[in-house]
């Protein structure tokens, strides 16, 4: 008869153990003990074949088999894109400040006020110089101070860029619509048209670019003017060619007489109303922008 090691040494204890008190008291003693003591040497034996097991193996095992799921399937975060690069798709959240590429360079004078504004109780000797003008980038209402001795015309354009400077010495500071004068607001129309007409080649882009904002609501609806058959007309057009001008864009669309007038009318709607829900030509006022 084959007996295991374990069972045998089951027996041996049971066995050898001396018997203290009278076994026809306590029958079954010995055998109770032997089991008693077979089952604390099978733990400690379990305990010391798991203490000595080295965990490397199993981590590499597992790591292996993951490597082996993944392996023909690239990671989302690896890749031959290079480092400091930015994902395509992803986009700046534009907050913080107006960054390089918002920076009007050139300006239109909207006003001259040689003492500065009426509400400022200074006085007159005491008073700069000041110029209302918009920017022919991003349409931006602000105010400058020229440089001393020079008057700037009414409707020029000059520029406010880094490095020389002919009219304008710096920058004040970003106005809103309300805070124009009157006479600004009475030149503001007619400087957006000659903005806009200075720009023909950017704003019959637009007309060749514009798309669909959402599922109901398409970019040229937001024109002045532009119901939902005039911008089919528009659409079904641009698709036999792009635009080359104004002037093209009458002719093969004789209902819309004036694209210039219409691209003006919405940047003075986009200047004049601050919580307008969508800017086409413009940028929302700081206020809003840092909320």
């Amino acid at each position: 008869m084959f007996l295991d090691g374990n069972v045998l040494f089951m027996v041996m204890i049971s066995w050898e153990y001396p018997e203290p008190m009278d076994s026809r008291e306590y029958p079954g003693r010995k055998l109770c003990f032997g089991v008693y003591l077979y089952i604390g040497w099978v733990l400690m034996r379990g305990e010391k074949s798991q203490s000595g097991r080295p965990q490397a193996g199993r981590n590499s095992n597992n790591k292996s088999s993951s490597d082996r799921r993944s392996a023909g399937r690239p990671h989302p975060e690896r890749g031959s894109r290079p480092s400091g690069s930015r994902p395509s798709g992803s986009r700046p959240s534009g907050k913080g400040g107006e960054n390089s590429g918002e920076r009007e360079e050139y300006v239109w004078v909207l006003d001259y006020l040689p003492y500065g504004k009426a509400v400022d109780a200074r006085s007159v000797s005491q008073k700069k110089p000041l110029v209302q003008a918009v920017g022919d980038k991003k349409f931006t209402l602000m105010e400058l101070v020229p440089k001393n001795g020079v008057i700037p015309e009414i409707q020029s354009r000059v520029y406010i860029g880094p490095g020389d400077r002919d009219v304008i010495d710096h920058v004040k500071q970003r106005v809103g619509y309300p805070d124009l004068t009157h006479g600004a607001d009475l030149e503001l129309p007619y400087i957006l048209e000659a903005c806009v007409r200075h720009q023909e080649e950017r704003f019959v882009k637009f007309f060749n670019d514009a798309h669909s904002i959402t599922t109901r609501l398409h970019m040229l609806e937001l024109l002045p003017g532009i119901g939902k058959k005039l911008m089919w007309s528009i659409i079904d057009e641009r698709k036999k060619g792009d635009f080359k001008s104004f002037q093209n864009i009458h002719e093969r669309i004789p209902s819309l007489h004036d694209p210039a007038k219409v691209i003006a009318h919405r940047i003075e709607e986009e200047l004049k109303d601050d919580f307008i829900k969508y800017r086409l030509f413009t940028t929302p006022p700081r206020r809003q922008r840092s909320a």
